[in-house]
């Protein structure tokens, strides 16, 4: 029996996907979860074969807490699920350690199968998405420059992202024209744009 702890914020969506692993004989959802930060905790008491985890959840998105699940509890593996392919966020997956990564409109079946090869140690990845994710350009963006983008995609003003990086407010500006320039961006929303679209930030 493999056992399966299920994140998923969308009530009707997890129920669903509770049943639908269910009606596997080989399979248990031995805990589900509607928040990222609840995934740790959840899989140190359940002690989860697998981890299958949407990207996108509040409290900590899907990837953060699958890096920080694969430090705590080794032996659960983790399988993202994603409603966007996009290829920078398959290379954020792969850096995180993840077994697995599937399109949330793949085929019931394939997620069962795509459970059972990353209990049994395989790696999961959409065909497609992989061959996207090898052709797409690299993050552009130097790792301060990335901090300092995702924080102004969150809302922060320069000064605001100054007093959570320990900048002064001159060089977050220097840090946002250079964001800008390098993204052939017309302007900083433009650069969040294609930052996001890229998956070079969450």
């Amino acid at each position: 029996m493999i056992k399966i702890l299920l994140a998923e914020d969308v009530h009707m969506v997890r129920g669903a996907l509770v049943a639908l692993l269910e009606l596997e004989p080989d399979l248990q959802v031995v805990a589900s979860v509607p928040r990222g930060d609840l995934i740790v905790p959840s899989a140190l008491e359940s002690r989860p074969d697998v981890a299958v985890i949407d990207i996108d959840l509040p409290g900590v998105d899907g990837l953060t807490a699958a890096a920080e699940l694969h430090d705590r509890v080794p032996d659960c593996r983790t399988l993202i699920l994603t409603s966007l392919g996009r290829p920078g966020t398959l290379r954020r997956a792969m850096a995180a350690r993840v077994s697995g990564f599937l399109l949330k409109d793949s085929p019931p079946t394939r997620l069962a199968q795509a459970v059972r090869s990353v209990a049994s140690g395989q790696r999961v990845i959409d065909p497609e998405l992989a061959l996207s994710a090898w052709e797409a350009p690299d993050n552009p963006l130097s790792p301060r420059e990335t901090q300092v983008l995702r924080l102004a995609a969150r809302g922060a003003d320069a000064g605001e992202i100054a007093d959570h990086l320990f900048l002064t407010q001159g060089t977050v500006r220097n840090y946002l024209t250079a964001i800008v320039d390098k993204l052939n961006a017309r302007n900083r929303i433009d650069a969040i744009r294609i930052a996001e679209e890229a998956g070079w930030i969450p």
